[in-house]
């Protein structure tokens, strides 16, 4: 049982010092994965924030079919997706275009250290939320096709496709950009 499993079972029971260790073991880590739904670096941590809520409050159960942490991005993917439904249908003004990007680079500054992959993460942002989504995955938080394909609810199949895809995708983009890389 990994770590996550471990502490979330122990919250079920009780302990609540164990959902801090949660929060502080997936929390950047999902936000930076939600950002592919979000129009916005705040409106992600909105949604990890409700990821979580959703966790301390309805206590879903954990089956244990697949990793704790292919479930809760799974948790966090239908938040994002019933959270961009309601936004659909209440058409508000966005707010969030006078937030600064500035606070999105604190968290990139943990997560990738050198120019070459700034410009690799600033590049995924413009590709299509599938392609950043399947690259994020199984590259930055490295999850198996499989998991993945839990993640995105896709076939395997699906999975190494739209993978293919996006590293063509990519890679066109990074040359674009004169980057030079050894392999993709």
């Amino acid at each position: 049982m990994d770590s996550g499993a471990n502490s979330y079972r122990r919250f079920l029971e009780g302990d609540r010092n164990s959902f801090t260790e949660l929060v502080a073991e997936y929390w950047d880590g999902l936000t930076l994965y939600l950002t592919g739904f979000a129009e916005s670096f705040s409106e992600a941590e909105e949604l990890a924030e409700e990821t979580f809520l959703k966790l301390y409050t309805d206590k879903p159960r954990f089956s244990g079919k697949s990793t704790f942490k292919t479930w809760l991005y799974s948790v966090g993917r239908y938040t994002a997706y019933n959270f961009i439904r309601k936004r659909r249908k209440i058409q508000q003004a966005p707010i969030d275009q006078f937030y600064d990007i500035s606070d999105r680079e604190d968290i990139e500054k943990n997560h990738i250290q050198s120019d070459e992959r700034r410009l690799l993460h600033r590049t995924m942002e413009k590709l299509t939320p599938d392609y950043r989504q399947v690259l994020y995955l199984v590259y930055f938080e490295n999850f198996s096709n499989t998991e993945t394909a839990v993640i995105m609810k896709k076939s395997e199949r699906q999975v190494r496709n739209l993978l293919y895809r996006a590293k063509g995708a990519l890679k066109k983009l990074l040359e674009k950009e004169g980057f030079e890389y050894e392999e993709l």
